[in-house]
């Protein structure tokens, strides 16, 4: 037996579903965290914060959720636009419930060609307010390479009486 027999698919795709079905049925909403600037990685770029993205997953947010093998695809509306959303699993980083914090960061395959190990990524923690927010190692090699951030606006929404 060679050494292409004994290899196993990803483990990937089966904790994201394993995990996104646990969370819902824990009555939660899943959100996963995503690294934004890998290749192939298709999000509204204005949602985007330091390369990274938390998208929530719930079935109630997205249409025609795509839990695959290689690539995470929904639509969704972003700023009251529909958007088609595909995340390959490489990019994947964590899924996690929004109201607990409780979840997973998602182990990295060994063939996966990423520029950061595992000990240097952002992971979702939660705060007091029970948000989730990203903690770095501070190791930031390519800050030079992010695009300028889009000018902060305030909310579209005003009172109407």
């Amino acid at each position: 037996m060679g050494e292409d027999t004994l290899q196993m698919s990803s483990q990937r795709p089966y904790l994201l579903r394993a995990l996104y079905e646990w969370i819902a049925d824990n009555g939660m909403t899943p959100h996963v965290l995503v690294n934004a600037a890998m290749s192939g990685v298709r999000v509204p770029m204005h949602a985007v914060k330091d390369g990274r993205i938390v998208l929530n997953i719930a079935e109630r947010a997205v249409a025609k959720l795509e839990l695959g093998n290689d690539v995470l695809r929904f639509t969704a509306r972003f700023a009251g636009v529909s958007q088609v959303v595909s995340v390959p699993l490489e990019a994947v980083i964590a899924i996690y419930a929004r109201e607990t914090g409780q979840g997973m960061a998602l182990p990295e395959e060994a063939h996966a060609d990423t520029t950061s190990s595992a000990a240097s990524a952002p992971v979702a923690v939660e705060s007091d307010a029970g948000d989730p927010q990203l903690v770095e190692d501070g190791n930031d090699d390519n800050g030079s390479d992010r695009p300028s951030e889009p000018p902060k606006r305030g909310s579209h929404l005003r009172i109407v009486k």
